[in-house]
């Protein structure tokens, strides 16, 4: 943001927030339409009590009729009662359609995010991406936050103006009287139009300056996003409860004291925008708000003077400089949000670029065929791949058949591409080279859906959420209980359970819920075990099952293996050698290609072979040296 870009149009500005509009309407419909009505409720209705007071005003001055003072006094209270409940009514809407804005954002950004291909996801750019649109609307909510927020005050003004200019146009009309000496001088078309032509410079130049000033901020956004990413981080790490153990044994406070109470940061009493405020923001600033001074003591100089002269009475002046003030706020404001707009489009760009990235991989057509005997042929036919941007092969050459109903081990190094092989056979991504077959038929040709959902996998990073336990089981709001419960049992979770005050109506976490309870790392992975099994899908994948156990736990899941794969083909990744011999056959990967292949016995019988290399590593811990 901070180098200098070609100047966009007015064009292009208002297609970029036109679309953000869009998305906003095709989404949340009722949302934007309350604020539109309230926006043009809001606006005009004050014009009525500005013409009512007039009226009244002039009757005081003039007749003073009775009859005529308390007709007028009916109407202005009427009229403000109806305009009272109209705003309530209007504004209670708008609220309960506007509730939750940032969250509706956000809802906007994690659809794209779920909808998009996994290779996009984990590409470092979108990563990047959208980590900067975060920091952008955190910082100072630019980007798509502000596009209704915009809209809603460029209606607002133009209305006002228009509502303004109804009252204010007689303004101009009114003669001077003949015989009023100097002052007929008002009467002259030049000078109406000089003092309209000054107003409008002095309107338009107000807002102007306040959006120089407010367009530093998106001039040195990356700064202040850097900033904020800095003070979100080392402002909030005490919060951390994880990883309060290490704040305290290695007094990491020290560290964040260093950019908490830095004076230079972006933020600091002697940073950047504090040396802006002192200079050109403040500068502008303040012009500004000096020139809208200045457009109220024309108004006010133009109307007493051609009240003076006789050309219209004290009511008149009552309505032209409350009219006059408001078509002045309203063109302030409608140059204010046009300028406010153009400096939120940067920030729309990259949120569009964002929501724009194109989803490339085939979704295929083809429906799995559901089989009641799970009898799912997977084969690796050549398969090999290479991460996006990379030059180098994560696998090579892999060659693999899956055999329905066994239990296949991959184990290997860290780097080997273990993790790469079960990402290609789920269809995360699509291989370089090669093809992986389902049933005879290359997996790219199924329905994309309908092939995920023939696998169940616990990952490395699998994620619980702060809600009910069977949901988290379940992956759905509503459960079957008993189902969970015996998930739950086979994955070994049931003395955890008993514990558990609602049992699996419980909270984990107490993030939304008081008494929610809170779970290690080894029963959060039997959680995750437990709700690959709820799935009930052919495959059942198993990457680091037990990294998060302790021994006895470990051991139980180990016996209770058969059992919880049951007639699933299951894949078993782990570093552990020992959870090998409890499956048919084992894969040894090195530098991303299968290099040994067999039963447990059959491959550390083979001494020259990796497989042995790793496993007399590892029991070499758990064996007494003569």
């Amino acid at each position: 943001m901070e180098k200098t870009k070609k100047k966009m149009s007015f064009g292009e500005m208002l297609r970029l927030n036109h679309r953000g509009l869009k998305l906003f309407y095709d989404r949340y419909p009722q949302m934007v339409v309350s604020r539109l009505f309230f926006v043009i409720w809001n606006a005009l209705t004050p014009y009525v009590g500005i013409f009512l007071s007039a009226l009244i005003v002039d009757e005081l001055a003039g007749n003073r009729n009775a009859e005529r003072l308390k007709f007028l006094v009916f109407v202005t209270l009427g009229s403000a009662a109806v305009i009272a409940l109209g705003t309530a009514l209007l504004n209670k809407w708008k609220e309960a359609q506007n509730a939750g804005l940032w969250l509706k954002v956000e809802n906007i950004i994690s659809g794209k995010m779920l909808d998009m291909d996994y290779v996009s996801l984990d590409d470092t750019h979108t990563s990047e991406l959208l980590s900067t649109i975060r920091q952008n609307m955190r910082g100072g909510g630019w980007g798509l936050y502000y596009v209704i927020l915009f809209y809603e005050g460029l209606c607002s003004s133009a209305l006002t103006i228009l509502g303004g200019l109804a009252l204010t146009v007689s303004l101009f009309m009114s003669k001077v009287p003949e015989g009023s000496g100097i002052l007929v001088i008002l009467n002259h078309p030049l000078l109406v139009i000089a003092v309209i032509l000054l107003m409008l410079a002095v309107t338009f130049l107000s807002p102007v300056l306040s959006n120089k000033g407010g367009a530093y901020y998106a001039k040195y956004a990356d700064s202040h996003n850097l900033g904020n990413r800095l003070f979100s981080f080392f402002g909030f790490l005490g919060y951390h409860t994880e990883i309060a153990t290490d704040v305290r044994m290695y007094r990491q406070d020290n560290i964040c004291d260093r950019y908490n109470r830095n004076k230079e940061d972006t933020f600091g009493s002697n940073g950047l925008f504090a040396h802006l405020a002192w200079g050109p923001m403040g500068l502008y600033s303040a012009a500004g708000a000096a020139v809208s001074v200045l457009f109220t003591g024309i108004v006010y100089g133009f109307v007493c003077l051609k009240a003076l002269a006789g050309a219209f009475g004290l009511g008149a002046v009552t309505q032209y400089v409350a009219a006059m003030s408001k078509v002045s706020g309203g063109m302030s404001n409608f140059v204010y949000y046009l300028g406010r707009m153009r400096n939120n489009t940067p920030f729309l760009e990259l949120t569009y670029e964002f929501l724009d990235i194109p989803n490339t991989m085939y979704q295929g057509s083809l429906t799995v065929e559901k089989r009641r005997d799970r009898n799912y042929q997977v084969e690796f036919r050549n398969v090999s791949f290479k991460y996006p941007g990379s030059e180098n092969y994560a696998l090579k050459g892999i060659n693999m058949k899956f055999e329905i109903g066994k239990r296949l081990a991959v184990v290997g190094m860290n780097g080997s591409g273990k993790t790469t092989f079960i990402k290609l056979l789920c269809r995360l991504y699509d291989p370089t080279e090669g093809e992986i077959l389902l049933n005879g038929i290359d997996i790219r040709k199924y329905n994309y859906r309908e092939y995920m959902d023939i696998f169940s996998v616990v990952f490395q990073d699998f994620k619980l959420f702060s809600l009910k336990l069977g949901q988290n089981v379940a992956s759905k709001v509503a459960f079957d209980k008993n189902r969970v419960l015996d998930c739950l049992e086979k994955a070994g979770f049931s003395d955890k359970l008993a514990e558990m005050p609602e049992g699996t109506e419980t909270y984990l976490y107490k993030d939304y819920e008081d008494k929610g309870v809170d779970v290690s790392g080894g029963e959060a992975q039997k959680i995750a075990i437990a709700r690959a099994l709820y799935k009930d899908a052919p495959f059942i994948i198993l990457d680091e099952p037990t990294a998060a156990l302790d021994p006895m736990a470990e051991a139980e899941i180990y016996s209770k293996f058969d059992e919880i794969a049951g007639d699933k083909t299951a894949i078993y990744i782990s570093h552990r050698l020992s959870s090998c011999k409890f499956c048919d056959e084992i894969a040894v990967f090195h530098e991303g290609a299968v290099i040994q292949q067999g039963t447990h016995a059959k491959l550390v019988a083979d001494e020259e072979g990796k497989y042995y290399e790793l496993w007399n590593a590892q029991a070499q811990y758990y064996t007494e040296t003569a």
